[in-house]
Formats: structure tokens, C-alpha cells, sequence
């Protein structure tokens, strides 16, 4: 309990201090801020890859065989399509509710350019052409596929040469995961900095908020609902405490809004499931490298409701019929956003540009979608660590029936 204490203290006061440098900072203050902030990005980024595909790789060849991946990677995908939807149902609902086209003129917003790719795109970096390109351009769902092709076929080999492969990437893994903890002691004058930038950056948007606040208000609301009411509620089913989950997770869910990178904070992640959630290493070394590829609650609602909006503000509809296609789209999108730097926001301008819809109004979002982006990547992380806390308990109620019948 002490040390819960002294954590939330550092990280309250290093916000507070934040909050304070962002109204009154000098322009030394402000570029203090940038360099810590940059260079702290830079060290998760640097070992965040590295980390992806070890723990994918350690974990499956640790694993007996196929059975137990498959048992294993059944309940993650099951628990993450489950929670996306219900995100992406839950925006649909408020959106209904708050009907947020109506204020903002057809007329309103600027241009904006988008890249010219589709959601097809993205699928097509799965399988990356070179290995070191995967690296160099922090490809996750790339490295994630070469973490689970490597460990796969690892499993063809003699018994002698894959624990040999068990052993050295192991170990490998848990010096990563040693070098990740280094930034746990520094994340205290690292969240000064993202906080100062951060109120540096809303200052000034007050005028353009007025129009979209409505709008802004259904993706706000879509992710706070889904974070304290639907997550929890999936976790008390399953008798997890909400609670004992949030608190042990908050380092890497304070992380995850500062850095706007789930990719970034998975060495968090990682440490905190195994050491405050008591998640089992093998679970959670398999759970949250995967779930930082396809579990995106926040970019499902996000794409949902920023369709919604845009082509209702220039004057399409939807029917019943529509709604719920919309609603199986932005899962499949958000699904397959991993690593894609404002993915949610490019994914959605490639599907509005299908539908002949104009991107004025997105140029409008544009401005807000730092701040919406650190939200979404809270939500997602809170959701991973969730997720990895379910299929911990039942992959526990499954062993213990099979122990009961042999």
C-alpha cells in the first residue's frame, strides 16, 4: 500500500507541476518539455519491437504444442472482438442519443490531405518484405506475424534445438524486459513533459471546439462508458475485481494517455500485468503483444462515429440496415489498425472518400484528434490488461477441470 502511495504521488504532483508549466511555461520550459518527452518516446519505441516479437516468440516456444496455442489464441481473439464491438455499440447508441450533426453547418471546416491508401493497405504489411524493414519502421503487426511464423515453425524442429531456442530467447526477452523497467523510475518527469506540451497544445482551440463539441462529446463519452462501466462489468462476470485490475494497471494506462502509443507502453504493460495483476508470464507474454495488435476499443468507436458524423453533416443517411454494417466495418478496421501512426483518422478518410463524402469537416477533427488519441490509447491498453486478466482466469478453470479429471 506504500508503495502504491508514493507512486501516485510522484505521478499527481509530476501532473499538477505539468498543468502549471503548460499555462505559464517559457518558451526553455517548453523546449525542456519537447526533449524529455522526445527522448522518453524514443527509448520505449527503441524497445518495443524487440519486446513484441520475443514475447510472442518465448512464449509459443515454451508452449507444448499446438493445442495450446490454438486453446490459447481462441479465448484472445474471442475477447477482443467482444469487447471491440460492444465499444463500437456503445457509440452507436450516443450518437443516436446526442445526434451531433445537426449544429455544425455542411459548410463548415477546411481542406486536409490524406494518403491515398485503403483499409487493404494496412493488410498488406502483414507480411513484411524484409525483416530489417519490419524493425526500422516499427511495423507491429509485421513483427508480431514473424513472432508467430519463428515460433510456429519451431516447433518442427528436434526437441533438443528448440530448447536450446526456448532458453536463448528467454533470455533475451527478460533482459528487454530489465531494460523496460528503467523507464518506471523516470516516468514521474516524463509525464511533466507530456502534460506541459499537452496544455500548451489545447490552449487557443476554445473558438473551434464551440461547433463540434457534440461530436467530441459521443467519442468522450463512447470511451468512458466502455472503460468504466463495460469493461468492468465483463471483468465482475468473470469475478475479477475492477478494481484491484485498474489500480495495478494504472502505470501503463497513465502511460498509454500520455504517449498515445499502446505499442510503446507494451514493456509497461507487460510489467505490470505480471507483477501487480498476477497474470501468468506465459499468458501475459502471449495476451498483450497480440491484443496491441487487434484489441482497438477506442479506434472502433472513434471510425464509427466520425463516419456517422461527417457524411450526415454532408447530407447522407442511414438506415437501420446501414447502421449495423457500419458498426461490423469499424470493428474490422480497428482490428487491423495496429501500429499505423493516426490509423483511426486515415482509416476513416479512406472509407469516407469510398462514399464520395468530402473531407472538409475532417480537417476540422484534425486539431482534436491529439487529444482524442490519447483517450482511445488509454482505453485500449486498459482494455488489453482486461483481457489478459480474463483469459488468465479461464485458462486457470480450464487446467484445474483437467487436473479434476485426470
Amino acid at each position: 500500500m506504500e508503495k502504491y502511495k508514493r507512486i501516485y504521488f510522484f505521478l499527481l504532483t509530476a501532473i499538477l507541476l505539468g498543468i502549471g508549466t503548460g499555462f505559464f511555461g517559457s518558451p526553455l520550459i517548453f523546449r525542456i518539455a519537447e526533449v524529455i518527452s522526445t527522448l522518453f518516446l524514443n527509448y520505449l519505441s527503441m524497445i518495443a519491437a524487440p519486446i513484441v516479437l520475443l514475447a510472442i516468440l518465448s512464449t509459443l516456444l515454451n508452449m507444448k504444442g499446438f493445442e495450446q496455442m490454438k486453446g490459447l489464441g481462441k479465448k484472445v481473439i474471442s475477447y477482443t472482438l467482444l469487447t471491440t464491438t460492444l465499444a463500437s455499440l456503445v457509440a452507436l447508441g450516443l450518437f443516436l442519443i446526442l445526434d451531433p450533426v445537426s449544429p455544425l453547418p455542411a459548410s463548415a471546416g477546411t481542406g486536409i490531405e490524406v494518403p491515398q491508401q485503403s483499409y487493404l493497405h494496412f493488410l498488406e504489411e502483414i507480411i513484411p518484405s524484409n525483416i530489417c524493414v519490419a524493425f526500422m519502421e516499427n511495423k507491429v503487426i509485421s513483427i508480431a506475424f514473424l513472432g508467430f511464423l519463428l515460433g510456429t515453425a519451431a516447433h518442427f524442429l528436434p526437441e533438443e534445438s528448440r530448447a536450446t531456442l526456448q532458453r536463448g530467447f528467454s533470455a533475451l526477452f527478460h533482459l528487454f524486459l530489465k531494460i523496460a523497467q528503467l523507464a518506471s523510475y523516470v516516468m514521474p518527469i516524463a509525464v511533466w513533459a507530456f502534460m506541459t506540451l499537452m496544455i500548451k497544445e489545447i490552449q487557443g482551440q476554445t473558438e473551434a471546439i464551440k461547433g463540434l463539441w457534440p461530436y467530441l462529446a459521443v467519442i468522450v463519452l463512447a470511451n468512458l462508458v466502455q472503460g468504466l462501466v463495460i469493461i468492468p462489468a465483463l471483468l465482475k462476470l468473470k469475478g475479477i475485481s475492477p478494481w484491484r485490475t485498474a489500480k495495478g494497471g494504472f502505470k501503463a494506462i497513465l502511460l498509454a494517455f500520455f504517449t498515445k502509443s499502446s505499442n510503446a507502453t507494451l514493456p509497461m504493460s507487460l510489467k505490470v500485468a505480471r507483477d501487480e495483476l498476477g497474470i501468468r508470464p506465459e499468458v501475459a507474454n502471449f495476451t498483450l503483444p497480440l491484443c496491441t495488435v487487434v484489441n482497438m476499443n477506442g479506434c472502433a468507436a472513434f471510425i464509427l462515429t466520425t463516419i456517422l458524423f461527417v457524411a450526415g453533416v454532408h447530407g447522407h443517411t442511414f438506415s437501420p440496415i446501414d447502421l449495423i454494417f457500419w458498426v461490423v466495418m469499424s470493428v474490422l478496421a480497428a482490428v487491423g489498425n495496429a501500429g499505423v501512426p493516426m490509423g483511426c483518422f486515415f482509416l476513416s478518410s479512406a472509407f469516407l472518400i469510398g462514399m464520395g463524402v468530402p473531407l472538409s469537416t475532417m480537417g476540422l477533427i484534425l486539431p482534436f484528434y491529439a487529444l482524442i488519441d490519447m483517450e482511445e490509447t488509454a482505453l485500449n491498453v486498459w482494455s488489453d490488461l482486461s483481457v489478459a486478466a480474463l483469459v488468465d482466469r479461464d485458462s486457470k478453470k480450464t487446467e484445474a477441470v483437467l487436473n479434476t479429471i485426470t
